[in-house]
Formats: structure tokens, C-alpha cells, sequence
């Protein structure tokens, strides 16, 4: 890729890319969560909106982000994992699954203590209701170069 004069890396980073991105910035229990500033308030004088539901995401952080996560990354096209939640942060607990090419679902352990419960996609992706199995397992669903993040509904 040859930018040119004036041309910023930006333009070639597609919407679900960001979303995605920042899923993983900040719904994963490594690293050093940070937002910037553009993504966030957009660039108006460059006619750059906000990343679509930056503040969702960054409130599901806050809220859902904590306990034990369990990674599945098994597929190159279609990633995903959990946080089971902790008794520290009430309702707390998260299912993220990543699709970079076509839409996917991921069966996956978010923990026991969610058996028979209801699953929202709390970014609107994906309209359906998972439901938790006995085993503390669900299969969470992504449209095709999307993020789905589910919590509990």
C-alpha cells in the first residue's frame, strides 16, 4: 500500500475493523485499555464520525469486563471469548465473538452460574436471544465482519 501526500493510514481502516479492535482493546483482561481521542469525539473537520459504539463498548468495560475468560481462537476467520463475571461486579459477565470474513457462531463457556439465562448482543449486530445450557455453555452468534458482544439480558 503507497499512501499518498496528505493520505492518512485511517482511510483504509474499515468501520467493523475499528469496532472490533476496540473490542478486543478493552473487553480482554490483558493489556492497557486506551481510546483515542478521534475514535471517540470523531474529527469533524476531516468529516471523521465517532467508531460506532465506542461508548457502548467502553461502558461494557466498566460494567461486564471482569472475572475468568476463556479464549477461543481456534479459527482464523472467527474468533471469540468469555469473561465468567466475578462477585465483586453484579451482572457482571461477557461473551465476544469476532468475524473477519463471513458470519460465524462459536459455542462457548461463559460459566454455570449463567444456566438458563438469556444472552443479548449488546451492540444490536445480531437480534436473536442465546440461551445458557445447563453446562454453563451458549452458542454465540457474529454476522460477517462484525462484533457481536453478548451480556446478559
Amino acid at each position: 500500500m503507497i499512501l499518498k501526500y496528505g493520505q492518512s493510514l485511517e482511510s483504509f481502516v474499515e468501520e467493523w475493523f475499528k469496532q472490533a479492535a476496540y473490542s478486543i482493546i478493552l473487553l480482554r483482561n490483558e493489556g492497557y485499555p486506551c481510546v483515542f481521542y478521534g475514535d471517540f469525539y470523531g474529527i469533524p473537520h476531516d468529516n471523521k464520525k465517532p467508531v460506532k459504539d465506542l461508548e457502548t463498548l467502553i461502558r461494557l468495560r466498566k460494567e461486564k469486563s471482569y472475572g475468568e475468560q476463556h479464549d477461543y481462537f481456534d479459527d482464523k476467520n472467527c474468533i471469540g471469548w468469555t469473561r465468567e463475571g466475578d462477585n465483586e461486579h453484579l451482572q457482571s459477565g461477557l461473551a465476544v465473538v469476532i468475524s473477519n470474513a463471513l458470519e460465524g457462531e462459536k459455542r462457548m463457556y461463559i460459566g454455570k452460574q449463567f444456566a438458563g439465562e438469556k444472552f443479548i448482543d449488546s451492540l444490536g449486530n445480531c437480534n436473536e436471544e442465546i440461551s445458557i445450557d445447563e453446562e454453563g455453555y451458549g452458542n454465540f452468534k457474529v454476522k460477517g465482519k462484525s462484533t457481536s458482544v453478548w451480556v446478559e439480558g
